[in-house]
């Protein structure tokens, strides 16, 4: 899928009256002032929740509004097998975006903030809100950009219990860590199912938060002799655990 994708808020056959969409707005403005599509170029438009179409240009009205032909049928992707969630512990400015950004385009399922105890930066009140709001933002322009018609979900920013509830019911469970003996690359991974790993700060993970996701069934995986930084290890976890899943083939 190469041409361009755009955002709309539903994608079912009734959203399509003859086959037609007028897409207007930020996504419409975005077209038409900065990608400069023109009558007959091709382009995707998508709900971000794996419904997509395939249509063509049939005129650019203004600066902002597109009216898109020959939308004959509307397509589902499957969720992706096994899924993957990454645990992003809060880097510092913003390299939480530059951590979602990448993610997306490798190809994650599903990112959770983590407000580790060693994290610098702290979710706030309406800090946090902003911030959340910026992750989700990046996850949805990334997803655009890298082609994709199901974008990550991002959920509100996790203590480390509720980082424990995850993994305790995930079919495959790690903690990026130094301690760990077996490289992530060796592990042994589910073919479906849910695999959930967590990326620490820079401070590292905490020994009482280490025995806590043990104690809920994750082990501790290395990447490799290197140390990353938080904001690149989930992005080369990810990387790992999508070509020996299969999903790459």
């Amino acid at each position: 899928m190469t041409a361009p994708v755009f955002v709309v808020d539903s994608l079912r056959p009734a959203d399509l009256p003859g086959g037609e969409y007028v897409l207007d707005g930020p996504e419409g403005r975005h077209a038409v002032s900065v990608k400069r599509l023109r009558t007959g170029e091709d382009l995707v438009l998508t709900d971000g929740r794996g419904r997509w179409a395939e249509g063509v240009v049939k005129a650019a009205e203004g600066r902002d509004r597109l009216v898109v032909g020959g939308l004959e049928r509307v397509h589902e992707e499957p969720e992706e097998r096994p899924r993957v969630t990454v645990v992003q512990a809060l880097p510092k400015g913003d390299r939480g975006e530059l951590a979602v950004e990448t993610m997306t385009e490798v190809g994650v399922d599903a990112i959770v903030p983590w407000a580790a105890s060693r994290c610098i930066t702290q979710w706030k009140g309406e800090r946090g809100l902003k911030a959340l709001g910026k992750w989700r933002a990046t996850a949805r322009e990334a997803g655009k950009q890298s082609r994709r018609v199901r974008f990550p979900d991002v959920a509100d920013a996790a203590t480390s219990k509720q980082v424990a509830s995850l993994l305790a019911v995930a079919d495959f469970a790690a903690v990026l860590h130094e301690s760990g003996d077996a490289p992530l690359a060796a592990a042994g991974l589910p073919a479906a199912g849910e695999i959930v790993l967590v990326v620490g700060p820079e401070g590292g993970v905490s020994p009482e938060e280490l025995a806590l996701f043990a104690e809920a069934g994750a082990k501790p995986y290395r990447l490799g002799r290197s140390v990353l930084r938080t904001s690149t290890a989930g992005t080369a976890a990810t990387a790992v655990l999508l070509a020996r899943t299969g999903r790459w083939s």
